[in-house]
């Protein structure tokens, strides 16, 4: 009640009956019982009509009080709706009929790089202020290093601007015949405008092309990501911390609590230190509080692979952080292993890492790139100051599926699902997520959907849970 909110009645929800039994007869009914409609709604005949309004409207859309980018043409009959019905959510019986986007000209007075939660650097071009469609617009995206060289706009450039969509800017290319003799090609950044930590363009997996977005390398100390990469740290399948979710990280960085992941392990020291205890602070009390460094001091020794998984480096997610727990066993080894690595991508350590059955050779450039960025090893070893990474459980090198992948589908009735994975990898065995060929078993319970399809399909062997479970003895 306290805003200006106005609306015009378009359409309806559920109802079990209808004032009428076309478009434009409910919309009068509306009318009746008092509810706005949009005086440019009409009703047409004929496709020379549907045109011609759409070009008045057009013509008048800058004097109009509120924005609009285009009409909507719908179908009137709701019988002929009904038989037509949605695809997805688009219906098909109802079309938009955009305006074209409006254009203005402008300088390029610089281009700053922006450090998103991902550590994706974006360029933003910074405007001499223009109006486009009712809109002054100061800067607009140019999303990557390609785009700014395929635009070839370059810093005091004239530009040409137009409002994608009449809402995202967007800069359609330079006015050659403006641009001044001292413009220069731009020469994108290789370190983080943040943080000074490296910037990479990774290699893509799926194409074995260069990536077109640059990432900045230093995730656990970059400030630009470091809420969101604290949030994985304490996610559930990383460190687990109960009491320290989203909101409270959120609020624990905002108030300079905690910075970094070793600042959580040394939370309840420096509280008992401080002026303002945690307990004091709103929403907060002693046994709440006293909980929480529990609940910290708790996580002190998790798994290797869990620590792996935490850190948050690029590709690198529960079933790689397992394999390369099982692969170097302690928390010295994979540190050391990892820091040789990144010291040199030709050598035994980086060949190791590389040929690691799941790894392969964009996780191991990710790996290497994180290593090779001395903030994030300074992180890594303040850590395993306050936290103890353990070993995974002894893996049985004589079970009959050592090494075999192996794929849980349906549901499992003498365990959990989460109880066979752990148990099968005890057996040695790689637990995957999909049927491949490299896929050796498919164990199937009730209930069982695509994988089990796509198993007999490949010629995947399809064990039931009982010759599983004689299977691995």
């Amino acid at each position: 009640a306290s805003r200006p909110l106005q609306f015009f009645a378009y359409a309806w929800g559920e109802a079990a009956n209808l004032p009428a039994d076309t478009q434009w007869g409910v919309y009068e009914a509306f009318a009746r019982w008092g509810f706005p409609l949009n005086p440019l709604a009409k009703l047409t005949t004929a496709l020379d009509e549907m045109l011609r309004t759409y070009r008045e409207i057009e013509e008048g859309r800058a004097a109009l009080d509120y924005d609009i980018d285009g009409i909507v043409y719908k179908l009137d009959r709701l019988d002929l709706q009904e038989r037509l019905g949605f695809v997805s959510r688009s219906p098909r019986w109802a079309v938009a009929h955009k305006f074209p986007a409006e254009k203005a000209t402008t300088i390029l007075r610089d281009i700053e790089i922006q450090v998103g939660r991902t550590g994706a650097l974006t360029p933003v071009a910074k405007l001499e202020p223009v109006a486009v469609g009712g809109v002054v617009v100061q800067s607009a995206t140019l999303h990557n290093e390609d785009e700014i060289a395929r635009k070839g706009v370059r810093i005091g450039d004239t530009v040409i601007l137009q409002r994608a969509g009449d809402v995202i800017p967007q800069i359609l290319g330079p006015v050659l015949d403006k641009r001044p003799k001292s413009a220069k090609p731009y020469v994108f950044l290789t370190v983080c405008p943040v943080c000074g930590s490296h910037a990479v363009r990774e290699i893509n997996p799926n194409t074995g092309k260069e990536d077109a977005v640059s990432r900045c390398t230093g995730g656990l100390i970059c400030p630009a990501q470091r809420v969101e990469r604290l949030k994985h740290f304490v996610s559930r399948n990383a460190f687990d911390i109960e009491g320290l979710g989203e909101k409270n990280i959120q609020t624990f960085y905002d108030e300079g609590l905690i910075q970094s992941p070793p600042d959580i392990f040394t939370l309840a020291a420096r509280d008992a230190d401080a002026e303002e205890k945690l307990s004091e602070r709103e929403g907060w009390g002693a046994t709440s509080a006293q909980n929480l460094f529990d609940a910290i001091a708790a996580r002190r020794n998790v798994t290797l692979d869990r620590f792996i998984y935490a850190l948050g480096i690029r590709h690198v997610g529960e079933i790689t952080g397992r394999l390369l727990a099982r692969n170097y066993g302690t928390t010295a080894h994979f540190v050391e292993a990892m820091r040789e690595a990144a010291k040199d991508r030709e050598g035994a350590a980086y060949s190791e890492l590389e040929n690691i059955d799941g790894v392969g050779p964009t996780v191991a450039a990710a790996i290497a790139d994180f290593f090779d960025e001395p903030h994030n090893v300074t992180v890594v070893d303040e850590l395993l100051k306050d936290v103890s990474p353990q070993a995974l459980e002894a893996v049985d090198k004589a079970s009959p599926v050592s090494g075999k992948a192996v794929v849980f589908t349906g549901t499992l009735e003498q365990m959990t699902r989460a109880e066979a994975k752990a148990q099968a990898e005890r057996s040695g065995a790689k637990v995957t997520g999909s049927v491949s060929k490299k896929t050796d078993y498919v164990v199937a319970g009730p209930g069982a959907g695509s994988k089990l399809k796509n198993a007999k399909d490949l010629g995947v062997e399809v064990l039931t849970e009982g010759q599983w479970l004689k299977l691995i003895g």
